[in-house]
This record gives C-alpha cells, structure tokens and sequence, in this order.
C-alpha cells in the first residue's frame, strides 16, 4: 500500500547500509512502509512517505538509521492547509527543522 507523501525531497531520513545488520526492526516499527528488508540489509522504498517520527532510528540497535524526528514538514502543511498558503513552516519561526524544511522546499514561510 503506498503511503502519504507529506513534501518531496525534504525528509531527513538516511541509511547507511554498512552498518545495517539486516535485522529489520526500521521496517517493523516503521507506520508508513518506508523500509523494506533484501538480501539481509534494510533498504529505504519511499523516503518521502516518512513522517519523520524517529521509531526506525530509536530501534536501529547498530545506528544505521538516522532521522531528525520532531513535527518537521508534516507541521507545514497543517499549518499551510490551515492558512490556506500550502506548505509552510509558520510565521518567523526559528525552529531549524521547520526552517530547513521550507528552504529545501522552496516554499516560503507564512
């Protein structure tokens, strides 16, 4: 089942496939499939469907899996929808993971 996605290329998310012991917790633990388990290493499927909640990276045992978790981008589009201006990181907002997110989106904040 495909899953939502929040902003394309903005997402956190990264794996490093050399630490990955294949154990496959990212995709047990992981609400929106983003991880799937071949040839016994995890391998991201859909990046941009991650909410960036941090439940692979609080399980990966060897750390091969990081993300900033927090509200990130799924906050900007609440508060875009909200105001009726898309995507956005809200007014003057000097929290840096909102903030990075817009940059690399290229959608400006209310």
């Amino acid at each position: 089942m495909k899953g939502q996605t929040y902003l394309k290329n903005v997402v956190t998310l990264e794996l490093n496939a050399d630490k990955c012991n294949g154990c496959g917790m990212c995709a047990i633990v992981c609400p929106h499939n983003v991880f799937e388990i071949k040839n016994r290493k995890a391998k991201i499927i859909d990046k941009d469907a991650c909410m960036e909640c941090g439940a692979c990276e609080m399980n990966c045992d060897q750390k091969a899996v990081t993300v900033r978790s927090g509200v990130g981008c799924a906050a900007g589009i609440m508060i875009g929808a909200l105001g009726g201006t898309g995507p956005c990181c809200g007014p003057n907002t000097e929290d840096t993971k909102a903030k990075s997110c817009c940059e690399k989106s290229k959608n400006k904040c209310c």
